[in-house]
C-alpha cells in the first residue's frame, strides 16, 4: 500500500490532457477504450479502462485443511480438486498474450499451500505478473516454503488470523493451532531479516514478502481485533484487511456485525446523508460520538478522503479482475466461483456459480474480450440491479438468476461484496 501519487499533467493547445504514457499503459487507456470519469466536490478522477485485465485471482485448490465455522463450504456441495499443471500452464499462456502484465492473487476457497505444486506456480507467476500475492491460514507455512517465497520475491503473503489467543482462534477456525502459526510467522520474519542482512541494499523494510493480516470480524471475536493488530505488527505486518462474516446459517447471522435486511432487522441499503469529517484524535471523548455517527452509514469523507460504505459498487469489476477456479472455469469474481448459500435476513439466498468460459477451451484474452463478458462488466459497473439487499420481499431474491428489473444471471443486487460488507484482499 503506497502513498497516493500526485502527477502533474499539461493541456495542449486544443485543451486536451496530456497524461504520462506509463499511466496510460498501467490503466489500459488505449485508443477506443471505455474510461469512466467520476466527479465530486473537489474535482474528478478516472477509473481504469473496462478493457484492461489488471488482476487475476487463481484458485489452486478448493481443498482445505481446516473446518472453519465461518466458511462458505458449509453451504455448498461442490466437487473438490486441485488445479492441474496443464490448466495452470493455460493461464500463464493467456497472461503472456495480454498487453499489460496483471497482478496475480493465489486464493479462493481452499488452502493454496496444500497444493503440491504451489511453489512452482508462484515462481512461474512471478515471471509473468507485475505483482504476486497469496493468502494462507499459515499452518503449512514451513521454513522451507517461507525461504522459497523470499527467494522468488513473492510480493505479499496474507495470513488469516481470526483471534489473538489459542482459545478464541480455535473457536472460529476449528482445529487450528495458533501457536504453530505464530511460530511459522516468526520464522518468516527471521528469514526475511537474514535475507536483508545478506543484501544491505534491500534493507529490512523492503524485504519480501510483505505480510498482511486478514481478519473475519464477528461478535464472538471482535474484542480480539486490537490484540490481533498488535500481534500482527509485532510480526512485521504492514497491512490489515477486515471483513464481515458471510452468514450461511442463522447462528452465523447472529454473529454478523452489519445490519440485516428486511425479514431480519433494518435494511443494509437505505438513504443516508454524506458525512464530512476532519481528521481528529480518537480518544475517550471523541470515540463514542464518532462511532455513533458512523452508524448512520452512507458516504463518509474524512479530510476529503471518500470512504463509501458499500452503495452498489462491485470491487472486482472496478479492479479490472477475473477469477479462475481450480478446474479452469473463469468467473467475473470470487463470489461466483462456486455455488453457495447465505442469508439475507431470515431468507436463504442461493448464489449459483457463473462461468464466462474455461481456459482449457479458450484463451484468457479471448474470454475477457468476449462481447457477452464485456457487456456484463458494463452492466456491473453501472450496477443497474434491483435492490435485493434493501427489499428482499419476493422469491426473485432467493437466487442470483433473475431480478425484478429484468436482469438475467448473474444478478448482483443481493451481493454483499457489492454492499461493502464482505471484502477480499
Amino acid at each position: 500500500m503506497g502513498k497516493t501519487a500526485i502527477v502533474k499533467v499539461q493541456l495542449d493547445e486544443k485543451g486536451h490532457l496530456i497524461l504520462p504514457q506509463e499511466l496510460l499503459t498501467q490503466y489500459g487507456f488505449f485508443a477506443g477504450a471505455t474510461v469512466r470519469l467520476s466527479e465530486d466536490s473537489t474535482g474528478f478522477s478516472f477509473s481504469r479502462s473496462t478493457e484492461n485485465l489488471a488482476k487475476i485471482y487463481i484458485e489452486p485448490t478448493n481443498i482445505c485443511n481446516l473446518d472453519c465455522r465461518t466458511c462458505m463450504r458449509h453451504g455448498w456441495d461442490e466437487t473438490l480438486g486441485r488445479m492441474s499443471a496443464g490448466t495452470f500452464e493455460r493461464i500463464m499462456e493467456g497472461i503472456g498474450k495480454l498487453p499489460l502484465r496483471p497482478e496475480i492473487f493465489f486464493g479462493g476457497f481452499g488452502e493454496p499451500l496444500s497444493h503440491p505444486d504451489i511453489l512452482t506456480m508462484v515462481a512461474t507467476a512471478k515471471r509473468v505478473a507485475s505483482r504476486v500475492e497469496l493468502i494462507t491460514n499459515g499452518i503449512l507455512l514451513t521454513p522451507r516454503i517461507s525461504s522459497e517465497f523470499i527467494k522468488m520475491g513473492l510480493d505479499r503473503l496474507w495470513v488469516s488470523l481470526d483471534g489473538a489467543t489459542p482459545e478464541s482462534y480455535t473457536d472460529v477456525r476449528l482445529g487450528a493451532e495458533l501457536p504453530r502459526i505464530l511460530e511459522n510467522l516468526e520464522t518468516l520474519r527471521s528469514l526475511k531479516h537474514q535475507a536483508a542482512s545478506a543484501n544491505p541494499r534491500q534493507g529490512p523494510g523492503l524485504a519480501r514478502p510483505r505480510l498482511g493480516i486478514a481478519f473475519v470480524a464477528m461478535k464472538r471475536n471482535l474484542q480480539d481485533l486490537p490484540k490481533v493488530i498488535d500481534l500482527g505488527k509485532s510480526l512485521g505486518a504492514d497491512t490489515f484487511s477486515f471483513r464481515n462474516v458471510l452468514a450461511h446459517t442463522p447462528q452465523m447471522l447472529e454473529e454478523a456485525l452489519y445490519q440485516s435486511v428486511p425479514g431480519g432487522n433494518e435494511a443494509v441499503t437505505e438513504w443516508s446523508p454524506q458525512l464530512l469529517f476532519p481528521k481528529m484524535e480518537i480518544n475517550d471523548q471523541t470515540e463514542p460520538i464518532f462511532v455513533e455517527s458512523l452508524k448512520k452509514g452512507g458516504s463518509i469523507m474524512i479530510s476529503n478522503q471518500d470512504m463509501k460504505l458499500g452503495a452498489n459498487r462491485c470491487p472486482f469489476a472496478e479492479k479490472g479482475s477475473l477469477s479462475v477456479r481450480w478446474d479452469g472455469a473463469v468467473s467475473p469474481c470470487l463470489a461466483l466461483l462456486h455455488d453457495h448459500e447465505n442469508l439475507l435476513g431470515i431468507r436463504k439466498r442461493k448464489s449459483i456459480a457463473h462461468s464466462m468460459g474455461n481456459v482449457n477451451l479458450a484463451g484468457l484474452l479471448e474470454i475477457w474480450d468476449d462481447p457477452e463478458y464485456v457487456a456484463l462488466r458494463e452492466r456491473v459497473l453501472s450496477f443497474d440491479f434491483s435492490f435485493c439487499t434493501a427489499c428482499n420481499s419476493c422469491n426473485l431474491a432467493d437466487t442470483n438468476q433473475e431480478d425484478c428489473f429484468g436482469n438475467i444471471a448473474p444478478t448482483c443486487g443481493g451481493c454483499l461484496w457489492a454492499q461493502g460488507l464482505i471484502q477480499c484482499p
